[in-house]
């Protein structure tokens, strides 16, 4: 890459700082909006910090774009006792990034580990259905399950492979942090400044997947305009998120090249609703939510108010689908087709919310509750989110329409995530779900036992839900659970425990002239995955 003077670099930065001078053609310069929240796996939640484990990290089985799987630490497998038992033998040749050679002993760990940690927001959820992990030699695995789980394989994704040496003596403790990100993966991270950059290394020894490049730098841009003109300048040869309104400019561009379409992994915009019963409140949260959105009835007319075609069009340029439930359209057979969703019916929503009460007593255009309190809510979004200020402001101008008023605030990412979970701080949030391939993941976020660690974000509770919940994670005819996960949408649509506002296309843009080896055509649009990274070659 061109080194960039000083003065340019501090200039294009959107967060103020610079990452380190590039040290030749083989530096990869990506920039992105966000920043990892944790480089510990069990800690960590934001994509950002998933980005970087896929390619700091191996574990069993790589995701890919097109939505299979490939084995990596994984050689072969086989199950005994009905599914409950499962022994894989491990491929030979990972080496920790420290020099340590990958045994099953750090599998079984890592596994363990997790397992161990109920509070981890994300990969406990993976790990939960593990009843027993042991290793009785170097390469051999030896998983025995709580239960037959129709999805074993998928579970093991994102069960990244630790170092037992490095964390074995930590094992015990509730708070993780990693400035080194041990992990045995294509790539190693050489230096991390939040919210500036990552600086990854390649691995040239990884026995599958060796990188063509000397280093990835992940730069962070608070600002859309400066990752577009990042990209134009060269300071950056791939952007993973941009404004839909660059796309047909830079689609003019010499050695430039955009893609836009459905996102791997699939991809939800949904709005969190908090409906916490404050019986449910987890000690040490705030709970501060507002009565009116524990009434479906509030909840459905909010729905009748959205005009998803009209977010599409504005928000999306057209680069969407309307959303409907969480689980999103991309996960193919998963994805409940047969929904009918909530009709935009502005006037039948001030229809049920005067039905049920809810009236406009002092002629102010807002509605009160029996109690005058207005119905009035918060609406954050998260900062680093290029499309959610305007989405906020065409959603609050239809909720105007039937008489609800917001107070429209975006707010760091971080920060919103504790006052969200478990903080139940908030009335609304515009946020955005990344889908595991299987559907069990984003299903989980609605079972009431999840309310204490914040993993259910909304608070909803219904034994109903959480009854049939359990019924499709043990049950291993597929289309009997197809059934369970069908009927588990048609629930919490009917519940409104979100609205989907749209399934967003993703666009990404890259440069032809410094590298060369990226994909001819994408399945599903995800330039940062592994696949990529470690094929993509300085042009010579």
């Amino acid at each position: 890459m061109r080194p960039l003077l000083l003065w340019s670099l501090l200039a294009l930065l959107g967060c103020g700082g610079s990452a380190p001078p590039a040290t030749g053609p083989a530096v990869l310069r990506i920039g992105w909006a966000g920043s990892p929240d944790a480089l510990h796996p069990g800690t960590a939640v934001l994509s950002q910090a998933y980005t970087l484990f896929n390619l700091v990290y191996d574990s069993m089985f790589r995701l890919e774009l097109d939505g299979s799987f490939t084995p990596v630490l994984a050689r072969q497998w086989q199950a005994a006792d009905g599914g409950r038992t499962w022994t894989f033998a491990l491929r030979a040749g990972f080496v920790f990034h420290d020099g340590q050679p990958l045994t099953a002993r750090d599998v079984a760990f890592s596994y363990n580990f997790y397992r161990d940690h109920p509070d981890f927001p994300l990969l406990g959820t993976y790990s939960r259905v593990l009843e027993e992990v042991r290793a009785p030699n170097d390469s051999t695995v030896v998983i025995r399950l709580r239960e037959p789980v129709p999805d074993i394989l998928s579970q093991l994704v994102f069960l990244y492979v630790l170092p037992e040496h490095v964390w074995a003596p930590h094992a015990q403790e509730s708070r993780f942090s990693d400035a080194a990100m041990t992990g045995s993966g294509p790539f190693s991270l050489k230096e991390y400044q939040p919210d500036q950059f990552v600086r990854l290394a390649a691995t040239r020894r990884h026995p599958l997947y060796p990188p063509q490049v000397d280093e990835v730098i992940f730069q962070t841009f608070a600002n859309q305009d400066a990752l577009v003109q990042a990209l134009r300048t060269g300071q950056v040869e791939l952007i993973t998120e941009m404004p839909n309104t660059a796309v047909a400019a830079l689609r003019q561009e010499a050695g430039i090249q955009v893609a836009a379409g459905p996102p791997q992994p699939p991809e939800t915009t949904d709005i969190l609703i908090n409906q916490l019963d404050p019986a449910h409140c987890p000690p040490g949260s705030v709970c501060s939510g507002h009565p009116a959105l524990r009434d479906r009835r509030v909840r459905q007319a909010l729905a009748m108010a959205v005009d998803k075609q009209k977010l599409i069009e504005v928000v999306l340029l057209g680069m969407g689908t309307p959303g409907l439930t969480l689980i999103p359209e991309g996960l193919g057979h998963w994805y409940n087709s047969s929904l009918q969703d909530y009709a935009f019916d502005p006037g039948q929503a001030r229809a049920l919310l005067e039905e049920a009460g809810y009236r406009d007593g002092d002629g102010d255009g807002v509605r009160e509750l029996p109690d005058h309190r207005p119905l009035e809510f918060r609406f954050n979004w998260p900062s680093d989110s290029p499309a959610a200020p305007r989405s906020a402001q065409l959603l609050a101008a239809m909720w105007k329409e039937i008489g609800v008023a917001t107070q429209l605030q975006s707010v760091d990412p971080d920060a919103l995530t504790a006052a969200c979970c478990p903080g139940f701080d908030y009335d609304l949030i515009l946020w955005a779900w990344d889908s595991d391939p299987d559907p069990g993941l984003l299903l989980g976020a609605m079972q009431s036992g999840r309310i204490p660690a914040g993993t259910n974000e909304t608070g909803y509770a219904n034994p109903e839900y959480d009854a049939l919940y359990q019924r499709q994670a043990a049950e291993l005819d597929p289309q009997r659970r197809q059934e369970q996960v069908w009927e588990l949408q048609r629930l919490a649509l009917q519940d409104v425990v979100y609205i989907v506002p749209y399934y967003a296309h993703r666009v990404q843009a890259w440069r032809t002239d410094h590298f060369t080896g990226w994909p001819a055509s994408l399945p599903k649009v995800a330039l940062e995955h592994p696949s990529v990274l470690t094929a993509v070659q300085p042009r010579r």
